[in-house]
């Protein structure tokens, strides 16, 4: 009884797939309904019910994919969900719309100039979806033969019979489709596709007429019918690129290895007109679609006057994507200049956005988000350490209280308990400060900290006092 149960739980540990816990993989997108109206609480998202309707509305915006150049900028306090927002119009999007997210101030560590950062991540944003038909092999294997020289060495050659409803073929095999089968470990029974071109091999899966084998093969077996009509078909495949591994792939002679190696370096305006028109030529034909997606920059306040010189201009090309900005900033310098703007933007730039802006939590939502993060963060809570947690993040910051959620779970575990409790929370209250208590506490400890910005006077009567 033991041996089987052993096996069990190592089939499971070796197909579990391993996630990290982020502070926002719990969002699954913008919790609206058919109508765009946003659910109290839906999809990991609570609260900002008007940001979230209006986020709604942009979404709808992209996936038509008809006007190219918007922008949007969500503007409020931190710690109101404004990143969240814009990771639930990239999970709403899905995978085959382009997402690109950055920071305002990764544009100045690179080692590129600011606006060939910025177009690299605008050509990011941009899909081509590249249409073409391709000829296929599909039928389902009626018998595999292979015959080895009675030598050992030498080229290994066989048979491989393939049927549909309708015809039975047999094809010869040579030694590199020998390998190919074997590496897909191909055997009777099993409906296979082969690219006439590159010669690969696809598994779909396993005939229905092999259904009496299902204890046999277990239940992650995916049984599918045998193909019908003729074993050659052809098919209209479609791949989906950014404009940036087209530019990428032009570009460096290594060609599309530089994708991998992520030494991409600035790339030449001639290089991006020419597949400019390239693209522009498909879409004529009929071989390839513009799919726009979204770039997003996070803490946009962080750009100077070029970088915005440099939006301004990229937003009227036709070829732009959905540019998404966050801040948190009021009325503040615009970086690089002693002017003041709303946002740390300049005027020109906000007259072309969508402004979505977010107030702060109440104080149910912040207990309701502190509940999501708990679950997502596998922790058992009690329903008076979670109303503390709570207090906690109404008081100070919800971020602040979502980082106690973990650290008091250890203290819960290192003590064997089922729950976090109300005293392992006091615990991890009382060790780790907040950014209220943090300054307090440099308050009345300035004088012993270097480089305090204290007046000399301050100091004097400070020192005389101690004497």
């Amino acid at each position: 009884m033991d041996a089987p149960s052993t096996a069990q739980v190592q089939q499971v540990r070796e197909i579990t797939r391993i996630e990290r816990t982020g502070a926002h993989s719990h969002i699954r997108g913008l919790g609206l309904n058919d109508s765009l109206e946003a659910r109290a609480v839906s999809q990991g998202m609570v609260g900002q019910i008007k940001a979230r309707r209006a986020a709604g509305l942009i979404l709808e915006m992209i996936k038509e994919g008809k006007i190219a150049g918007r922008a949007l900028l969500i503007a409020g306090q931190p710690g109101t969900g404004k990143t969240a927002i814009a990771m639930g119009v990239a999970q709403a999007l899905g995978s085959d719309t382009p997402f690109t997210a950055m920071s305002g101030s990764e544009i100045f560590s690179l080692e590129m100039s600011k606006t060939e950062a910025l177009t690299q991540a605008f050509r990011r944003s941009i899909g081509v979806r590249i249409k073409e038909e391709a000829e296929f092999i599909e039928g389902e294997v009626v018998e595999i033969q292979i015959d080895r020289p009675a030598t050992g060495t030498g080229a290994k050659i066989g048979k491989m019979t393939l049927k549909t409803t309708e015809m039975e073929t047999i094809y010869d095999l040579g030694q590199k489709m020998i390998e190919a089968l074997t590496k897909e470990k191909v055997q009777a029974g099993d409906v296979i596709a082969i690219d006439k071109a590159s010669g690969k091999i696809s598994r779909l899966g396993r005939s229905f007429t092999r259904a009496k084998d299902y204890d046999a093969m277990g239940p992650q077996t995916k049984f599918v019918q045998c193909p019908e009509g003729e074993l050659q078909k052809r098919k209209e495949v479609v791949h989906t690129v950014t404009l940036h591994e087209i530019d990428v792939i032009n570009s460096r002679s290594q060609g599309f290895l530089a994708l991998f190696s992520g030494d991409t370096g600035e790339i030449k305006s001639e290089v991006r007109e020419q597949i400019n028109d390239k693209v522009a030529e498909w879409r004529e034909e009929g071989k390839a679609e513009i799919v726009p997606g979204v770039l997003f920059i996070d803490e946009v306040h962080m750009l100077d006057i070029e970088c915005f010189s440099f939006l301004n201009r990229a937003l009227e090309s036709d070829m732009a994507p959905i540019l998404i900005m966050a801040t948190n900033r009021g009325i503040t310098k615009i970086r690089g200049t002693n002017q003041q703007s709303p946002h740390g933007i300049p005027i020109d730039l906000l007259d072309r956005v969508l402004i979505i802006t977010t107030k702060p939590y109440e104080i149910d939502e912040i207990k309701q988000i502190l509940k999501i993060r708990c679950e997502e963060e596998d922790v058992e809570i009690s329903d008076d350490a979670l109303n503390v947690l709570t207090k906690i993040g109404k008081e100070t910051s919800l971020r602040y209280s979502i980082q106690l959620i973990t650290l008091s779970s250890i203290i819960s575990r290192n003590r064997k308990a089922r729950e976090v409790t109300v005293d392992d929370v006091k615990r991890v209250y009382e060790v780790f400060l907040d950014e209220a208590r943090s300054s307090d506490n440099l308050r009345e400890y300035e004088q012993y900290f270097m480089f305090n910005d204290l007046s000399s006077e301050q100091q004097g009567t400070q020192s005389s006092m101690e004497i």
